[in-house]
């Protein structure tokens, strides 16, 4: 080979060498052996390296490490049938317990099935290939591999679910947090009497102070029973606008405290998440307040942005519509799986890699943080 050919190669290797340190920085994939005696957080720190078991380390990381400082505020979103499934009281409840979660907005089908809990009414596994004639024929409700009885759980839920809320308390127009605010307050108490504990996402955030709202009032079965009992004169009426300025008033109040940070975890898509994610806009683009849009992005979902299943809400889509922070883009992750899987694996690792938090108690503080954006929006509000 001719010198310059030498020169050349020698040239092309240095090159290469200067370059690819920052590609190899991260940690050798070389795992020792699974012995059975792991603990599920070693065993996701240790072995979870690659494809979406490694964004599912990165997700627990980020929840636990970051998203768990006492200076920022949660917010979850909850989509996909989660608590017929039994992740409401495997999941949804601990981490509100432990003052992991802060504020939630979940699609009314989850807080509806999660009543049946409250009640003691039992849900059974079962299997996603039977027969739905016959299930229809003998009074089975499905929903995949969950099935429970008609008649002792759908309409039972139903029927207490009206004499709730028939109550004075409830005559009058209010926002999604309130009514399920006082829906938890019976929840709490139908757990009492039955005798289960912890059963109920609705109770949990009540006794928690927990604010939980729903994006779509009327698509779900409370909705349906809201409607019902309009029709018999009813006083109740839940206002979406009351549930934007709350909502955009809790991300306004974590960012302006000081070195507050704003996480979503997102469970699933949908409604919820947009509700969530739009609190930003919200403050930005209507309130005409300067903001950057949220911190922490953390995501599990099946769907795909190309066909429109994430509508605008992967974190860099997302920073165009000033929902996630630009500057925020590496504490954001997107887990392509299976919720049922992810959150529950999710919840035992923050739960045994950090300490409770002390509880926020957001609902009880919502005027207070309303009369924030009250304020700063009259200085800031566009034009």
């Amino acid at each position: 080979m001719s010198k310059s050919l030498k020169n050349v190669g020698k040239t092309r290797r240095v090159a290469f060498a200067k370059g690819k340190g920052r590609f190899l920085c991260g940690s050798r994939i070389l795992p020792s052996p699974i012995t059975g005696r792991e603990r599920l957080p070693e065993l996701l720190d240790r072995t979870f390296l690659a494809y979406n078991a490694g964004r599912l380390q990165e997700a627990c990381r980020l929840f636990a490490g970051k998203m768990l400082a006492p200076e920022a505020t949660v917010g979850m979103s909850l989509a996909g049938a989660l608590t017929p499934a039994g992740l409401g009281s495997s999941c949804v409840v601990p981490l509100i317990k432990a003052g992991f979660v802060d504020w939630i907005v979940s699609t009314g089908a989850n807080l509806y099935h999660d009543m049946h809990h409250a009640l003691d009414l039992p849900l059974h596994r079962g299997s996603p290939f039977l027969d739905d004639r016959e299930l229809r024929r003998v009074g089975v409700i499905r929903i995949y591999d969950v099935l429970f009885d008609a008649n002792e759980v759908l309409y039972a839920t139903d029927a207490a679910l009206r004499r709730v809320l028939a109550q004075p308390e409830f005559q009058r127009e209010m926002g999604s947090a309130e009514l399920h605010w006082l829906l938890g307050r019976y929840c709490a108490e139908f757990e009492r009497k039955s005798g289960v504990r912890d059963a109920s996402v609705l109770a949990a955030a009540y006794r928690a102070g927990v604010p939980v709202y729903t994006s779509s009032p009327g698509d779900s079965t409370i909705g349906m029973n809201v409607a019902f009992l309009e029709l018999a004169g009813a006083k109740l009426k839940v206002n979406p606008s009351i549930d934007v300025n709350e909502t955009a008033a809790i991300v306004l109040d974590a960012k302006r405290r000081r070195g507050g940070r704003s996480g979503v975890l997102l469970v699933g898509g949908g409604s919820p998440k947009n509700f969530m994610l739009q609190t930003e806009p919200q403050i930005q683009e209507i309130y005409g307040l300067g903001e950057a849009g949220h911190d922490y992005f953390l995501q599990f979902t099946d769907a795909r942005p190309d066909t429109g299943g994430l509508s605008g809400a992967t974190p860099h889509e997302a920073v165009s519509w000033g929902k996630v922070d630009p500057r925020q883009l590496p504490d954001a992750v997107v887990c392509y799986l299976d919720s049922t899987v992810a959150l529950p694996l999710m919840a035992a690792y923050a739960l045994a890699r950090r300490r409770p938090r002390k509880l926020r108690r957001l609902y009880d503080r919502r005027a207070e943080m309303l009369d924030r954006v009250r304020r700063e929006a009259k200085l800031g509000g566009r034009q």
